[in-house]
């Protein structure tokens, strides 16, 4: 099966097992009859219905009755048909477990779960709507923004219910183009205007009277912000408020202002002087108001101090103290609440910082430079955000307009809703009324002969339809509304482990023995893709991007999917030979159906979605090199020994055609910038998104589709030994693999560990990702009892790849993966379970979706399939037009 295409039978056994005209290896043959006993003992006691029915049917003939037979065994160990004699407790107990399996295989079905999760996200759908129309600053979150967050660690600020971006110089300046900011207040108000500033700049230094004004000019960008110095709330400050209200030349757009250390220190901290504060704080609100009518205006409440480091001259300025003047600032000038007229900020945000981190402060009065940082970003995302609309920065952000293509999609899923609601109601009346009939002789009522039809095709389309367009209404509101909140990634080693470990105990823990025992067979390709998906999902949550060594892991687990996609579509088109155009109308449909869904509903493009174009476009590579002519096919090459030259050919210019393109970056972007071309591979009007994955895991591909090929032959030759239990090879050979695949597996994990340069690991990666790999394949598969049983937990899991891949960018994680969706805030690990839940059931029910409407959308028949394949390509062109008019 191709890695990730969702499809059923690209990785099927059939397509691994030799042609009709090879010998199947020899099969030992049991004659023991005690063997046959007992294993027909081992199916009584381990079947999931141990009701005497069900013991009755699977108990052999020849056998005593009950009565006189009681066999007190146990079940068999993992991978063994023998069971061992014990006493009669473990037998019940071991009834016991089937039967407790079968009730909750019961009632803990697939179906329940998404009937839960469907109840879980509607009714947290409805606690947040609630929340947000019964919240003090509505559905605003920059209200939360300046007044409320916690640390994440040190250095990392996380706001209520939204994501902060960290601004560089060259955002910065980009916001603040033509603009003046003006800081106003005492001396921790100058700190942070130097912590502003340096966002701007990061190489301005602290200098100059501190007790004057100070400016700071950008004459490039047209850039200013000034620090004007006034310590006091008092006449002067509002003189000072009066020239900038009235300025017409340079009226500030951002004004931050705040006092009150000075009046305190000034006045020994009497009552008379917090009067007099509230006094001339309540004679500045009308000017301050007035002023924020045109200008974005924050009074910053006090930050704490810390008593023990205060000079004498200093320790007046108590906490207590402090409360109380930031309790008359936030009553005069209280703009957080939205009843309120006045359009006055209260950043209350500097405080909460500070108490976390003012023990580091040098006299215990100005703030560290860790609390300072923190809140000139804060200032830059309330202001910015808006502005620039980082992905990574939700705060301040509204909700980004419909386009006219969002617009069509949500019409055509609420016509399918309409539809199937009509065409049902319309059945069920024609059921009601054809239900029962009368029987005139007897007056009784008999059920017609007739039984109802099947669904048609068209209920089918509009049912699929209906509930994709119920979920991809989750998908919006989960990542382009504002209904659900968004916190920033923070990673953690405990953060990334842990989860590990947790997924690698359960995957253990369920195994079951597997169907067959060839090479990579099927149940082991799903074992395989299941748990890198699971780990590459936990890597994606915990932002382990940060750390090197998990970020070349987990680049060797990207090079293993495309590995696979070329070992199981090689395998498919070697065997079979289907060149069909319904094979890749099917593999296509499988793969781009929801990405393609995405794009419409989510307005991002086809690139954005990287795998899915990464992975269909080496299907179609993989597709011409063995389907263009000269077609060569293993049957083929079995007649001909001459074909396998050809295939040689083949596979010397494919690399070739690879070494090439990955020598010239810009003939790569030319050949991809070509329209239409270009449209499948642009993100933000480049190509060079495309490059960097295409380019990182080039050889993959390939290396899967010779390894398939080599593993094909030395199979029909009889080389190995795919028996059940037995060793890949000979004993000494298995053993001198197994031995080189684990040394060369921990050699590259050393590797990667010690990696300092992304740039340079990540140009290493290409070539060498493949020795931990096969070292992998070969460690899993050389073993007989290895290659006997599988984990049926992570199969499940990489049964639905695809889809959890595609499906985590919006309603796991949030902000286009670059944050982590909150449904339960406060509560990170109940958080983390919920929406994982959800998750997962929506990712399954989209993949049994995707099965159905293949099934529709791509009909075997070639004249319908021809028609359809028509349609979609107008409906890709009128995308295509509609894209070009709303850009």
């Amino acid at each position: 099966m191709s890695l990730l295409d969702g499809s059923s039978d690209t990785s099927a056994p059939k397509s691994r097992s030799p042609a009709p005209d090879d010998p199947e290896p020899p099969r030992k043959k049991r004659n023991n009859v005690s063997e046959t006993l007992e294993e027909k003992q081992a199916l009584l006691l381990t079947s999931e219905d141990p009701s005497p029915s069900a013991a009755a049917d699977h108990a052999p003939t020849t056998e005593p009755a009950p009565s006189s037979f009681q066999p007190r065994c146990c079940p068999p160990a993992a991978g063994s048909t023998i069971v061992l004699c014990c006493h009669g407790g473990a037998k019940m107990a071991a009834l016991a477990y089937n039967l407790g399996k079968r009730e909750i295989n019961q009632h803990f079905s697939v179906r329940n779960a998404k009937l839960l999760a469907l109840g879980a996200a509607l009714l947290i759908s409805a606690c947040h709507a609630v929340f947000w129309g019964y919240s003090s600053h509505g559905d605003d979150t920059c209200g939360y923004l300046i007044s409320s967050g916690r640390f994440l660690g040190e250095k990392v600020w996380q706001p209520y219910s939204c994501m902060t971006h960290r601004y560089k110089a060259r955002e910065a300046t980009g916001c603040l183009r033509n603009q003046h900011v003006t800081f106003v207040g005492d001396s921790r108000i100058r700190q942070l205007f130097y912590a502003f500033i340096k966002i701007l700049n990061p190489y301005v230094k602290e200098q100059g009277n501190k007790h004057e004004n100070i400016p700071f000019e950008d004459s490039r960008e047209n850039i200013r912000v000034d620090f004007l110095w006034y310590p006091e709330v008092n006449g002067s400050m509002k003189q000072c408020f009066l020239s900038l209200s009235e300025s017409t030349s340079s009226k500030p757009q951002i004004v931050v202002a705040g006092a009150a250390t000075w009046s305190i220190k000034m006045n020994n901290g009497s009552a008379e002087s917090l009067a007099q504060y509230r006094i001339n704080l309540t004679d500045i609100e009308p000017v301050l108001g007035k002023l924020a009518d045109s200008s974005e205006v924050y009074w910053i409440l006090q930050d704490p101090v810390h008593e023990p480091l205060l000079s004498e001259s200093r320790r007046m300025i108590t906490n207590e103290r402090i409360d109380a003047y930031n309790e008359v600032a936030a009553g005069i000038l209280n703009g957080t609440n939205r009843k309120s007229r006045s359009k006055i900020k209260i950043f209350s945000v500097s405080r909460l910082i500070s108490e976390e981190t003012i023990e580091q402060s040098l006299d215990g009065l100005h703030i560290p430079e860790t609390s300072r940082d923190i809140s000139a970003m804060i200032l830059m995302n309330s202001y910015c955000n808006k502005i620039m609309k980082p992905i990574d920065g939700s705060c301040c952000q509204p909700a980004p307009p419909l386009t006219i293509i969002q617009k069509l999609g949500a019409s055509f899923f609420a016509l399918s809703i309409g539809a199937y609601v009509a065409i049902s109601v319309i059945q069920r009346n024609k059921h009601r009324k054809n239900k029962m009939c009368t029987d005139i002789e007897s007056g009784e009522e008999k059920k017609p002969a007739t039984v109802s039809p099947a669904a048609s095709a068209l209920e089918v389309a509009l049912f699929s339809f209906s509930k994709l367009g119920l979920l991809m209404a989750y998908f919006y509101f989960c990542d382009r509304a504002n209904l659900y909140m968004k916190e920033n990634k923070f990673y953690t080693h405990s953060s990334f482990f842990i989860p590990i470990i947790y997924i690698l105990v359960l995957g253990v823990f369920y195994n079951e023995n597997t169907k067959e025992t060839k090479l990579l067979n099927r149940d082991q390709t799903d074992e395989w893709k299941g748990w890198m998906q699971l780990v590459i999902l936990i890597y994606h949550i915990s932002g382990a991007s940060s750390f090197l060594p998990v970020y070349m892991h987990v680049r060797v687990l990207v090079a293993a999917y495309l590995f696979q996609t070329g070992y199981g579509h090689f395998s498919y088109f070697w065997i079979k030979g289907d060149f069909g155009l319904y094979r890749i109308s099917q593999v296509l449909f499988r793969l781009n159906f929801l990405v393609v869904v995405l794009c419409v509903v989510m307005d991002r493009s086809y690139q954005f979605y990287y795998f899915v174009p990464l992975v269909s476009f080496w299907f179609m590579v993989i597709y011409g090199s063995l389907a263009l002519w000269p077609q060569i096919t293993q049957k083929k090459a079995n007649a001909n020994n001459i074909w396998y030259f050809g295939l040689a050919l083949k596979f010397a210019f494919l690399l070739l055609c690879i070494y090439v393109l990955s020598r010239s970056q810009d003939s790569f972007q030319k050949i991809f910038s070509l329209w239409p071309i270009s449209k499948l591979f642009e993100l933000n009007g480049e190509v060079y998104e495309w490059w960097f994955r295409w380019s990182l895991d080039r050889y993959a591909v390939f290396h899967g589709m010779l390894f398939a090929f080599i593993y094909l032959a030395l199979q029909k030759h009889q080389v190995l030994f795919e028996g059940k239990g037995e060793p890949l090879f000979s004993t000494k050979v298995s053993s001198v693999l197994l031995f080189f695949s684990v040394v060369s597996f921990l050699t590259y994990s050393i590797w990667a560990s010690s990696c300092k340069n992304k740039t340079e690991c990540n140009g290493m990666h290409p070539s060498i990702s493949v020795v931990q790999i096969l070292a992998f394949v070969l460690i899993r598969n050389i073993p007989g009892y290895a290659r006997s049983v599988y984990s049926s937990f992570f199969a499940w899991f990489g049964r639905i790849s695809l889809e959890l891949f595609i499906c985590q960018y919006h309603i796991w994680l949030a902000a286009d993966t670059k944050g982590i969706l909150v449904l339960i805030p406060g509560n990170p690990m109940l958080n983390i379970i919920i929406s994982t839940f959800i998750f997962v059931c929506v990712a399954h029910e989209i993949s049994h979706i995707t099965n159905d409407l293949a099934q529709i959308l791509v009909p075997k028949d070639m004249p319908a399939l021809t028609k359809r394949l028509l349609c979609i390509t107008l409906f890709f062109f009128i995308l295509l037009f509609l894209s070009a008019v709303q850009h």
